[in-house]
């Protein structure tokens, strides 16, 4: 029987808060299934605000690929901003989700999209919005199934106390499984515990309940109970011509971070930079082909109206077949108000060529690149191996042809790291803005240097690394600020942004924490902590406090999970959890950081032996195809057909 619509009683709050239409539903391809001709209901969460989470292309391509099934629904839901969160509590209103305003509590099954650790608190909102007990174990049968997956569920033990599964790795293929599971579950009549127990055997789930840790300081020993695997191993989609989601994108009522049609064209990436967790995590590439590229972005674009489309990968200018597709797609839509866009690119795959046929249709924005270390010392122990040289050739042609602007991202903190390394952006970015001057012509080029502080992460070769507390970050920083403003003819053309170190220490708690920082969120959940992963909203002193307060007690502290190096020999909260990649390979990718030997992608050359290819069946699948674009249609906006 289907549950009542918590929307009358929603409404009259709605006029109460801020942006209230992102709580109304209704978005172009939204969908709205019978509740009653479902066996199984999901409640697909993404837990941060509405504008963030809406263009998530994880949570787009699950709604899509479940609705698709006869037998299963879902609907979304997101973090509720504290202004209706305190009306809601006021009033008795209930966690919903945004297509049927439908009780998140009525569901079989909570799915929560981890991109980043600090919105933990957030599930923990909704989880009590919804009326559903906090803790795993304190959950019957009428509760959902609380499931977590992302880049960020590869290592869920900081909140296993509050979910009943994680997901590891590629989530099209595994959906359906737990689908199948939970069906069959609801007719069988056995309880919370059996059907724990079947999806605990379903590859890429891992549930922490069916598992003891042992501790001494560090762990000890992390047990399997009730028949559970020893390790768990992440799910790999092989073929993504097979997976073309989503088809017909989300078009949001209220104002997103991102507001395109984006079509991913390959999953993976084997450059290796040892500080990257998505690259390493989700091995091996996987490309789209090219026809499957075509046909996914002529669905997105009739079907949204959107009059930009993302080519989205780890870095797509890598995908084997990029000119063919960034040509062949400019070719199809020129005429038309439908333009391309890529996201940060590598240096050493970038060409004018490539960036003229983007900008084909008149949008000539910046150009974004990574060279992530000042120096070119830090960049060998990261792997990042972009020269300087390449970098003001690249952005010399650039300034040449026309462009006026360029964005390049960097990391403060990196293993080894000294000032110098720091400092050596600044340099980097006077001979950029020298370099653009003179290629142009023109005094106002400029650039923009945006900095983030480094987090190490599991599963890559930096887990064992010592994180840089947040006052050496700070203080690198701001001796980098000075030495930019140092010319002041060089500095007025460059920007800096960056973000301090505090935020980034408790992430990397989060990141590399076990069971026993379950109880540092909640504390911080408890006095407050909301959307942290937001400025204005987090609070650095809550978070040492309740820290010190729950941690200590147990013999370990905040700078134990963060500012502490690892040894070769600890057990590590994540070793159970298996990603493909082999412990003793990342070891021995630390080593070679630590003496600043780069390793070359081995999509080009002989196998590293990191051990993804045979652990996961599949293989490295890439181009060339051989095939031009599906000769397709051009709708434009006003209905007029044009020759692709």
């Amino acid at each position: 029987m289907s549950p009542a619509s918590v929307f009358p009683d929603l409404e009259p709050l709605l006029p109460r808060v801020s942006k209230p239409v992102q709580y109304v539903g209704g978005e172009l391809n939204a969908q709205a299934k019978p509740w009653d001709a479902a066996a199984v209901h999901w409640a697909l969460m993404y837990p941060d605000a509405y504008e963030v989470g809406l263009p998530n292309q994880g949570v787009m391509i699950l709604y899509e690929v479940l609705n698709e099934r006869s037998d299963a629904l879902a609907e979304r839901c997101y973090a509720v901003w504290p202004d209706l969160e305190k009306l809601m509590r006021e009033h008795g209103v209930p966690a919903f989700t945004v297509d049927q305003h439908h009780p998140v509590g009525a569901f079989d099954l909570l799915g929560v999209s981890f991109s980043t650790e600090l919105g933990y608190t957030n599930l923990l909102t909704t989880l009590d919005l919804a009326g559903i007990s906090l803790h795993a174990r304190d959950r019957d049968e009428t509760h959902p199934v609380v499931v977590a997956g992302g880049h960020a569920a590869f290592n869920p033990e900081p909140i296993a106390d509050f979910v009943d599964v994680a997901v590891l790795g590629d989530g099209e293929e595994v959906v359906g499984d737990i689908t199948d599971v939970v069906r069959e579950w609801k007719t069988s009549g056995t309880d919370r515990r059996e059907l724990l127990r079947r999806l605990a055997h379903t590859p890429g789930c891992y549930v922490p309940s069916l598992y003891e840790v042992a501790y001494d300081t560090a762990i000890t020993a992390v047990t399997p109970i009730d028949g559970a695997p020893a390790s768990v191993q992440k799910r790999t989609t092989s073929d993504l011509d097979e997976w073309p989601y989503p088809k017909a994108p989300l078009v949001p009522l209220a104002e997103t971070v991102h507001e395109r049609a984006s079509v991913e064209i390959f999953r993976g990436c084997t450059r290796g930079c040892r500080f990257c967790q998505a690259g390493m995590i989700t091995r091996p590439v996987r490309e789209r082909s090219l026809q499957g590229v075509g046909a996914m972005v002529d669905s997105a674009v009739r079907a949204s109206g959107f009059d930009e489309v993302g080519l989205l990968s780890l870095s797509s200018a890598d995908h084997s077949e990029i000119a063919e597709i960034t040509k062949g797609l400019a070719d199809r839509y020129e005429g038309t108000n439908t333009s391309l866009s890529l996201p940060s690119t590598r240096v050493d795959a970038f060409n004018i060529d490539l960036a003229n046929e983007i900008s084909r249709n008149g949008r000539r924005s910046g150009l974004t690149f990574a060279p992530e270390g000042g120096s070119e010392r830090i960049r060998k122990v990261i792997n990042k191996m972009v020269s300087e040289e390449d970098l003001i050739r690249t952005v010399s042609e650039a300034f040449a042809q026309g462009w006026r602007q360029v964005k390049l991202y960097f990391m403060c903190g990196l293993p080894t790291e000294e000032d110098s390394d720091v400092l050596e952006i600044a340099g980097m970015a006077h001979r950029v803005i020298q370099a653009g001057r003179a290629a142009s012509g023109r005094n106002d080029v400029r650039c923009t240097i945006s900095i983030g502080g480094f987090v190490p992460k599991p599963h890559t070769p930096f887990q064992w690394a010592a994180q840089a507390h947040p006052d050496v970050v700070d203080n690198r920083l701001r001796k980098l600020r000075e030495a930019v403003n140092s010319n002041r003819k060089l500095g007025k053309n460059i920007g800096m942004r960056y973000h301090d170190g505090q935020p980034s220490l408790i992430e990397g708690l989060l990141a590399r924490g076990d069971r026993r920082v379950g109880s540092v969120i909640e504390r911080v959940w408890r006095e407050g902590g909301r959307f942290d992963g937001w400025s204005e909203h987090f609070s650095y002193d809550r978070w040492i406090t309740a820290a010190a307060a729950e941690l200590e007690p147990r013999g370990v502290s905040l700078e134990w999970f963060t500012t502490r190096e690892r040894g070769e020999d600890e057990i590590l909260p994540w070793d159970h959890l298996d990603s493909g990649l082999e412990r003793d390979w990342l070891w021995q990718d630390w080593q070679d950081a630590l003496s600043e030997q780069e390793q070359d992608d081995c999509r080009w050359t002989p196998c590293f032996d990191c051990g993804v290819c045979p652990s996961t069946g599949t293989d490295i699948e890439v181009g060339p195809s051989g095939k031009p674009l599906l000769p397709l249609t051009v709708v434009n906006p006003i209905g007029r057909e044009l020759g692709a």
